[in-house]
């Protein structure tokens, strides 16, 4: 690998750092397994790129991005709390729907150029950009679940019938739980929307797994069960899975290439799921 990919790598890592990120909030700390995020995150990027092609500030366009994902792990958790649809039913009928208002924003083209825009990355260095933006959301995210409304988030994941009786309202707090989550995945699709200079509305596939995958490696990098570890665990774990994609895709050795990305995701969900189990046999 050139030193060029490397850094590429960890820009994409961080990116996707924040994916996983919004990820650990739904799967890991209200334990609802959402699937929102593969039609959250091409929203995050839609609403980032159609409004700097509009002509309005990049940051404010991340922000809205931000806001729109919210909205849809909002809708996600209305579907299940209070139309009583599954967990995993709701997420998919909301990344089903997501799809085509997202070709909406983008005015029914599947695909948009930010090549001549202007977007946060345009006279910043995207890896030093990416990094502060990283630390930036860590912090948030730590001292968020570190407050007493983090804790009231964290025990619905624990123990919902615990929770209940302990006066926290577990349908609020599922709804706001995942409505965190999605906003963190918009966000980062808003980010690699301006990082890569196009939005394309189907490159929210997979979104899941690349997030699970960095959640999973960083999990068993920072084995620690803080709020703090888990979100540090997130971004370690992405940056992890991006160095190695991007060796086994460059390696002669190894003889991967593009179209074996999934196949080398795959095996390392696998891996990071099954080797664990066999340590402790």
């Amino acid at each position: 690998m050139s030193l060029a990919e490397v850094v590429l790598s960890l820009e994409m890592g961080m990116i996707y750092g924040i994916v996983a990120m919004g990820i650990y909030f739904t799967f890991r700390v209200i334990d609802f397994p959402d699937l929102t995020c593969d039609g959250s995150f091409v929203l995050g990027a839609c609403v980032s790129g159609v409004m700097i092609k509009a002509g309005y500030n990049p940051l404010l366009s991340l922000l809205i991005a931000l806001l729109s994902g919210a909205i849809s792990g909002v809708f996600t958790g209305i579907l299940n709390t209070k139309l009583k649809i599954t967990n995993l039913l709701s997420g998919i009928l909301m990344a089903f729907m997501l799809y085509s208002i997202n070709l909406k924003i983008m005015g029914g083209s599947p695909n948009i150029t930010l090549m001549e825009d202007v977007t946060i990355f345009t006279n910043l260095d995207p890896l030093l950009t990416l990094g502060l933006i990283c630390l930036l959301v860590w912090c948030l995210c730590g001292y968020t679940l570190s407050t007493d409304f983090g804790l009231a988030l964290r025990s619905i994941g624990q123990n919902k019938r615990v929770a209940l009786n302990g006066g926290v309202n577990v349908e609020r707090m599922t709804i706001l739980g995942l409505a965190l989550g999605n906003s963190l995945i918009a966000f980062g699709g808003g980010l690699l929307s301006q990082h890569q200079g196009f939005v394309d509305v189907g490159s929210g596939v997979g979104t899941i797994i690349i997030g699970l995958a960095s959640l999973m490696i960083g999990e068993k990098v920072f084995p620690f069960r803080s709020p703090w570890w888990g979100g540090l665990a997130c971004i370690v774990g992405s940056v992890i899975y991006r160095l190695f994609i991007s060796f086994a895709l460059h390696s002669d050795t190894l003889g991967f290439e593009t179209q074996d990305l999934n196949l080398i995701t795959g095996l390392l969900v696998i891996g990071a799921m099954v080797l664990p189990r066999r340590h402790l046999c």
